[in-house]
Order: structure tokens, then sequence, then C-alpha cells
């Protein structure tokens, strides 16, 4: 690792199934994720972290984390987890347990704090904070004041400007903003689940979406509708002194998804 700074990748939204070959509104999407994790391991240098930031399954079956666990796993890069709405938490704490995959959702590396939330409710599409994690937030935050830190959850605390998503974001953003506000240290919030790139600064804070590694929603679209974009993941430098830098990675893949989809 760099003592000059610390590179991150964010992948999302790989949305696995129990079998390799299933797919997800025509897209194969283990085949796209093999492909994004053949792109993180030509980079050079590769990533110090990886953080996967929800809706790793589609059917939230054992198997389909014992997939991700094994195509991930001889990268030898560090990994942590939260859980999207099509997740199940307890069979993800149950499977991915080999190293490199990690539990903890609170942890400092490379003079970074990381924070790891879970915004999601059973069986529903919207995200929600708990007091409990809210306050555990706080507490957190509370801790080494002069360490920049980086929160990551699954549901977008904005509007992304696609209306259909609107109703499926996080619902009690107003609570986050009113612990994220009251700490300068924080510098950046990471999700998920809108499928594509988005970037919203607040407070001196800095919120990033990023895109699916499978299929890609288009962008300012008023119903459910999918993008011709090429899978991707989110590449992030973050130095000591509380800067940073960002970009998208898009893979080169030839596989389309059924662009007439109307949900799924």
């Amino acid at each position: 690792m760099s003592e000059a700074s610390l590179l991150v990748a964010q992948i999302t939204d790989t949305h696995l199934f129990a079998t390799p070959h299933q797919r997800l509104l025509g897209l194969p999407t283990e085949d796209s994720l093999q492909t994004v994790l053949q792109q993180i391991q030509a980079l050079n240098p590769r990533p110090d972290l990886l953080l996967l930031t929800g809706d790793l399954s589609q059917d939230a079956s054992a198997a389909s984390y014992d997939r991700l666990q094994t195509l991930i796993c001889p990268l030898g890069i560090p990994t942590y987890w939260l859980p999207g709405n099509h997740d199940d938490p307890q069979v993800m704490a149950q499977v991915l347990t080999r190293s490199p995959f990690f539990a903890q959702k609170s942890f400092h590396v490379g003079g970074w704090h990381f924070l790891m939330l879970d915004s999601t409710i059973s069986g529903c599409v919207h995200g929600q904070l708990s007091p409990v994690t809210l306050d555990w937030l706080d507490w957190e935050l509370s801790q080494c004041p002069h360490e920049p830190a980086i929160v990551a959850l699954h549901h977008p605390p904005f509007p992304v400007g696609a209306a259909w998503m609107n109703d499926i974001g996080l619902r009690n953003a107003a609570e986050l903003f009113a612990v994220c506000d009251r700490y300068s240290r924080l510098k950046l919030v990471l999700f998920g689940h809108i499928h594509q790139e988005f970037t919203h600064q607040r407070q001196g804070v800095d919120y990033l979406g990023t895109p699916s590694t499978c299929i890609q929603f288009k962008p300012h679209s008023s119903n459910f509708s999918l993008d011709d974009e090429a899978p991707g993941l989110r590449l992030l430098q973050l130095f000591p002194d509380g800067t940073w830098q960002s970009e998208i990675h898009r893979i080169t893949y030839a596989a389309q998804p059924d662009l007439a989809a109307a949900g799924y």
C-alpha cells in the first residue's frame, strides 16, 4: 500500500444467482462481474481495498454469496461488504467469511475511517436507517476527530433525477444528514442501488453513486428504463489529508441486456 494514498475500488449491484449462467434481464451477471474483476486484476497499482455496496445477490441464496466469494478471493484484496434490498444480511454474514472478506463495519486503513451502514428493510425496495444505526454512526464519527471519514450504504439519500426511483431511495435521509452535518471530518458518502453514476455535494460532503457491474439504469428517465452503457466500477484515491480523487471505469463488454424490459 502506498504511503501517499489509498486506492479503493467500489463494486456494487452484482446481482449474482445461485448458478453461474443465470441472467438478469438478458445479461449474465456472473460473467459481467468476472470481466470487472479482470479489469481490477490488471490495474497497476491494484486497489488496497474493495468495498461491496449491496445487491450482491439477486436471489439472496447462500450459493450466490459463495459464488461471489469464490470470484473475489483470488484477488487477495481486503474486501468489506454491506447488504442491499435484494440481499439477506444474515445469510451474507454466514457465508462471506473466507479471507480476504471481513465483516467489520468500522475500520481504519491508510489514515481514513470507513463506516459501512445497513440501510435495508426486510421485504422493501426502499431503504431506511434505524435509530440504532444512526446512533452508532454518530458515535463512530465522534471518535478520531482529525481522521477523514468515508461512509457507505446501499440506498441513495438524494433523488437522482429518475422519477421512478424517487420512492425507492433512503426514506429518512434528513436523519442521516443531521448526523453527517455535525462532522467536518466526513468527506465522502458512497452508495449503489441506482445502477448509474451520480455526484452531489452537500455541506462539504460529496455523495457518489456508482454503476452496477451488470445492468445499467437509464439516467433521467420517468419510467423504468435500461441504458446501453457498459458495466463498471468506481476507483477512489484517498489521501491522508482528507483530499481525494475518483473516476468511473467502464469495461469493454459485448453482451447487452433486454433494453425493452419494463422492470424486474
